[in-house]
């Protein structure tokens, strides 16, 4: 291919074509979204036709990487590139967004009560505990997220300190209340009929669990330990 060929600008669907390989979930409509959000700024034919530049199709290529691989929200995407010309995260940052990522793939696999019971190793009647407080419960189906299981796990380790489902209910009591924080920010976003914008509300949510998780944790080691 020629230096003239690789300048030449390149349609929305050529665009999307080219990126499809690397990224199966891209679309002309989510390119058009994340130029709405001012993330692109395309050249426009006489005719208002967008055309791609070799730059805005790497700057186009980074931001669904980041979206994808570091789980960051498009406004941080925005600032970042903005400012460093896309700065990747350090090490540290992309392990807890990966985290993060996971935590929300867990809650949309489901598993039923037999295997959360064999994964956790809870008996009966701690569940039952457990589900009489709202700490876990069965979905319509009778199914359980993997999430559960996590939950479960946890409330388990928890046990082996002196620490039951009665006060794993007070810590769920502080988390509902940080969860109806949360909701206010995000609801707009997470219950937007527009799938790019929810995308980007899961996405905020993730980075929100994830700093409100941090803070607890350092608050309650400063509160305790002192």
């Amino acid at each position: 291919m020629s230096a003239t060929s690789e300048e030449k600008p390149l349609t929305i669907g050529a665009v999307c074509k080219e990126l499809k390989a690397e990224f199966d979930d891209v679309s002309i409509s989510k390119i058009r979204y994340l130029e709405e959000q001012q993330l692109l700024t395309p050249l426009r034919t006489q005719g208002g036709y967008r055309l791609y530049r070799r730059q805005d199709v790497e700057r186009l290529r980074t931001i669904l990487r980041l979206q994808r691989d570091e789980f960051l929200p498009l406004r941080v995407i925005r600032q970042e590139i903005e400012a460093g010309g896309g700065a990747i995260p350090r090490p540290q940052e992309r392990k807890a967004r990966r985290q993060q990522r996971q935590l929300l793939q867990q809650e949309a696999r489901r598993v039923d009560r037999s295997e959360l019971v064999r994964e956790s190793g809870i008996d009966d009647e701690s569940l039952a505990e457990l589900t009489s407080y709202g700490i876990v419960g069965p979905d319509v189906d009778g199914l359980y997220s993997e999430g559960d299981v996590e939950i479960v796990r946890i409330c388990q380790r928890m046990a082996e300190y002196g620490l039951g489902p009665r006060h794993v209910r007070q810590l769920h009591t502080g988390v509902q209340r940080v969860a109806g924080l949360l909701d206010q920010v995000l609801a707009p976003s997470l219950r937007s009929r527009n799938s790019q914008r929810r995308d980007q509300g899961l996405d905020e949510l993730a980075q929100l669990a994830g700093l409100s998780a941090e803070l607890t944790e350092r608050l309650l080691i400063r509160d305790v330990a002192t």
